[in-house]
């Protein structure tokens, strides 16, 4: 299994307001994050807005970060579902793209068993020959994973990693405590990266980090050389990102970062808003604090 760790951002999805994909920005946005030293880079994530996208708009951005990759870090593409067919199918659709992960993430409308949250993910894990990335996010999905749920996922051999944004900490410990080295943790931008670093984790998955990339795998590489008070200090420093990123949409709080850089990604799609002049200087207040 691929070895999966450090800094991967949640890409943006730059739409226009015509639904095309803006493949152009996709692709420079993704060649200047290798550049800043990111570790691999996931489309359809969370900040991805794939719950927004159609089939098409999906394929065309996982086309397009793997093909601006051109193999230099991993791609870790998330597919998401109501179906657990129609996640099937994009899980092999991406695979034949050339995707080198998947990020599995569950969509409800109706509640499920737990039985049924286990198939979900095991199906998604059956139908590829490529990593799987469990994804649990309680505060937008209807029916999360249970502890038993992810240690018996963490027995299937292609579910390596899971990428935990729950806000509590604490769970990711008892995930390591109870699954070991089956399953490795990927932190998001709820938890306290710094923090996941020291009692485990292997790097986190997270929007923020499209808008500071070298700031990111400062702190990353901090962390993996044991020196905490340095690490802690730029945590402390960086969280301010953070808690833009959690008081507005989070696609419209990434987008409005990445623009304020000079990447013209566009609006969240609709029915989602563009961050307020008022928000969009909070952002603005955040990256020139910590600009070079």
């Amino acid at each position: 299994m691929p070895d999966f760790h450090g800094v991967f951002p949640y890409l943006v999805s730059p739409v226009d307001a015509d639904g095309t994909v803006r493949t152009e920005v996709l692709g420079k946005l993704c060649d200047d994050l290798i550049g800043a030293g990111v570790h691999g880079l996931t489309p359809l994530g969370s900040t991805g807005e794939f719950a927004y996208l159609n089939a098409a708009q999906r394929t065309a951005i996982v086309q397009t970060t793997i093909e601006a990759a051109k193999g230099r870090v991993p791609v870790v593409a998330g597919v998401a579902s109501t179906a657990t067919a129609d996640a099937v199918a994009q899980a092999r659709a991406y695979q034949r793209l050339g995707a080198n992960g998947i990020l599995a993430i569950l969509e409800a409308y109706f509640p499920l068993a737990d039985a049924q949250v286990e198939s979900y993910f095991r199906s998604i894990a059956d139908a590829v020959d490529i990593p799987v990335v469990i994804y649990t996010n309680p505060q937008f999905q209807r029916s999360d994973l249970t502890l038993d749920i992810i240690a018996r996922l963490a027995e299937h051999p292609r579910i390596g990693y899971i990428k935990d944004a729950s806000t509590n900490t604490g769970r990711l410990l008892s995930i390591m405590n109870r699954c070991g080295d089956a399953l490795r943790v990927f932190s998001a931008s709820a938890h306290i990266p710094a923090a996941v670093m020291l009692i485990g984790g292997l790097g986190w998955m997270a929007g923020p980090a499209c808008i500071i990339p070298r700031q990111s795998v400062a702190l990353y590489d901090l962390c993996k050389a044991g020196r905490w008070d340095e690490a802690m200090a730029l945590q402390r420093r960086l969280w301010r990102i953070n808690e833009a990123f959690a008081r507005f949409n989070l696609a419209a709080c990434i987008k409005a970062g990445l623009a304020i850089q000079g990447y013209d990604v566009g609006d969240p799609v609709p029915p989602q808003a563009a961050l307020t002049v008022e928000a969009r200087k909070v952002v603005e207040a955040a990256l020139r604090e910590l600009s070079p």
